[in-house]
This record gives structure tokens, sequence and C-alpha cells, in this order.
């Protein structure tokens, strides 16, 4: 019997997280400590020293419900402690200040979340009642996406983070920040899955890209030039602008403890891939007018359509070797092509240089109509010049 209910017990310690917010029952009240029924196996207990104040009288009773916050003890974990003291101090903080800096420290070491009341500016930042005794935020450690102006943070109770706890609670430095960021960053880890389809707004252009905000997060996410369109883009701006709302697909999702999450999205992969049936569309043999993209060292880049380049290699175009192929030729003029070979796996299309469809087509038309002559032969053209 003795082994199940220690069983029992092991199971009520593991079925509480550190910080959970939990109401019990007092049930006895001994000289140090006050007892409390949490419906586990065993009784949880607070330090009596949290309900005493300075002339020694105890706030509570038998049979009172009070709230508390599991907090075990660093030395004896094996035991179901609880704190009423994770938050802004009630009443006289000298009362309970062994207490209070006991909790601070054992929040420190877990990383867990306490509250605070911003006091008032200081230099390099605010000073923050936390269980009543004395902390310090750093401006850029209060707020988050968006910044208040620092007299809207005086006199508000939020959330911190203990950074430092040194010389026995002397020393506390706190973070809202780190709190506002790991809520953001458990919101965006429940959206940004990868193959997600999200909206986003335009935040800022970059000449690598642009930062886009995933709705309902605050988080921005990386959104590569590569990744905007299939079509070449040379310019964001172009095609991008600040405030403008898109969909886009999760690419990338990192999500690290104590790294800022990495999120790339693609407007790309939302579109039709020009690439897919090319091989079918464009046959080996196929003679096409088309515009020139763009110059390189080794040829000419052909824009068959949105999104699809093909390539004239320098070597067909029957130039000297060196010459500067910018010079000769104008992007956005019209070149007419034969299509060579498709890699439709590596998206590559070879082309060559062609006389042009028009051209093609008044030959035909011209050969159409000459032939045969009246007697039936077939047309000679060099017959017909000596005949003239």
């Amino acid at each position: 019997m003795e082994n199940m209910e220690n069983l029992d017990f092991s199971a009520a310690l593991k079925s509480f997280q550190i910080g959970e917010s939990v109401e019990g029952t007092v049930v006895q009240i001994t000289d140090d400590t006050v007892f409390i029924d949490v419906g586990a196996k065993s009784e949880g207990f607070i330090d009596k020293a949290e309900f005493t104040d300075k002339d020694g009288a105890v706030s509570v009773k038998e049979g009172d419900t009070v709230k508390a916050f599991y907090m075990p003890s660093q030395k004896r974990r094996d035991e179901l402690r609880f704190t009423t003291k994770l938050g802004t101090s009630k009443g006289d903080a000298d009362a309970a200040v062994d207490a209070a800096r006991d909790m601070l420290e054992n929040a420190f070491n877990a990383g867990m979340k306490v509250e605070g009341k911003v006091k008032g500016e200081i230099k390099g930042g605010y000073e923050v009642e936390v269980s009543g005794m004395r902390a310090f935020c750093p401006y850029s450690m209060m707020g988050f996406m968006t910044k208040a102006e620092p007299a809207e943070y005086i006199g508000r109770t939020l959330e911190f983070v203990i950074t430092e706890f040194k010389n026995g609670g002397k020393n506390i430095v706190v973070s809202n920040r780190k709190v506002l960021e790991a809520e953001a960053n458990e919101k965006l880890a429940e959206i940004a899955t990868v193959g997600t389809t999200v909206k986003a707004v335009v935040k800022s252009l970059k000449n690598y890209g642009a930062f886009v905000e995933i709705a309902g997060t605050g988080f921005q996410a990386l959104l590569p030039v590569s990744e905007i369109s299939h079509q070449r883009v040379n310019d964001v701006a172009d095609v991008l602008s600040e405030g403008q709302e898109i969909e886009a697909k999760i690419i990338k999702a990192e999500f690290e403890e104590g790294k800022k999450p990495r999120v790339s999205v693609s407007m790309k992969e939302l579109e039709k891939d020009p690439w897919e049936g090319v091989a079918e569309k464009y046959p080996s043999g196929t003679k096409l007018t088309a515009k020139i993209a763009r110059t390189a060292t080794f040829g000419l880049f052909i824009n068959l359509e949105p999104g699809l380049d093909g390539l004239v290699h320098i070597s067909t175009l029957g130039l000297k070797q060196g010459t500067n192929l910018s010079k000769k030729f104008n992007i956005g003029d019209d070149f007419d092509v034969v299509v060579d070979k498709v890699d439709e796996a590596e998206h590559r299309i070879s082309l060559r240089p062609a006389t042009s469809v028009a051209q093609d087509t008044s030959a035909n038309d011209y050969f159409s109509a000459h032939k045969s002559d009246n007697s039936g032969e077939t047309y000679n053209p060099f017959k017909a010049l000596l005949s003239k």
C-alpha cells in the first residue's frame, strides 16, 4: 500500500508544471507552514510568511480558498511546494521578502514568467516591482513588435521573465520583450508549417526581396526576390509595394529554442509552373518570334512566354569571338528562333536563330503560286530568269 501511495504522489508531482496556477483549500496552519488541498494524493504547502504581516497576523484560516503557483524548491523537488507571490506584491512586502526572493530565484532558474508593475522610468529603462522587490527592465526589453511611448508603460502590470538574478536579489533584470516574443513564436509555429498558404502584408522592400508580415502573428517573414514570380524580377518595386496584401506559401520554417524563428515564403509556389508540359508545347523544330530578355557573354536569353526563357548560344549567331552582345542586341527587340532541344527537368531550352516567320510565310506563298508553269513542268527560278 505504501508503494502505491508513493507512486500516486510521484504522479501528482509530474502532473504540475512549474508556475502552474491552482486554487487550493487551506486545511491546516502550523507554526511556519500553510497546508492546502489541491486535489492531489498529498497536500501542498505554502510558507506561512507569505500570509503573515509585520505584526504577525495571519491573513488566512482553515477552509479559505487561495490561489497559488506551483514552485518546487531547488533543494526539495519531491515536495508539492506552492507560492502566492508570483506577481506584484500585495500588502507589506517586507513581511514576505525571504519568500519572494526564493520565489524569484526559482523563477529565474526555471525561466518562467512573473508579473511586475512598471513603477517609473530610470536611466536606461524602467523600474519594475516584482513581488515587492525592485527589478530593472531596459528600454530594449519592453514591448516587442510595436513599442509604445515610455510614459504609456508606467503604472501597468505586465508579464516578464527574469534574465539576471544577482547578489541575492539585489540586482534583478527582467524582460517583457522575451515574453511577448515567445508568445508570438508559439502562435507563429501553429501557423507557419511548410506548405501552408498564408495571407501577408508587404512591410518593406529590399534589393534581395521583401519582408512580409504574416496575418495574425505580427511576425515578418522573408519573401526572396527569386520567389516572387516565375518571371524574372529585376526590381522588387516593379511588382510589390509597401502595404500590399498578398498570398504566399511557407517554404521554410525553422524554430530553434533561444533563436529567432526563420521563415521564408513564396508567391511563385502559388503560380502555375510555366515549365510544366513545355516539351509538348515547344517540340524541336518549332519556329517563333519572341523578345530578347537579357544578354550574357555566352548568348541571348529569349523570352518565349512569362517565366519561360530559352538560350541562343553565341556560337550560333555567326559573330566574331569576344563580341559584346549587349552592344549588338537590344533587350525587348523581336528575335526569330527555332527550338533545338527542350530539357523540361533541368528547365533548359536551346534555341538557334531563324529567318522570320513573315519571311517564311512570304516565301511559301510565292513558291506555292509558282510551283509549276503552264506546261506542267516544275517551276525553276533560274530557267524563268533565263527565259526573260
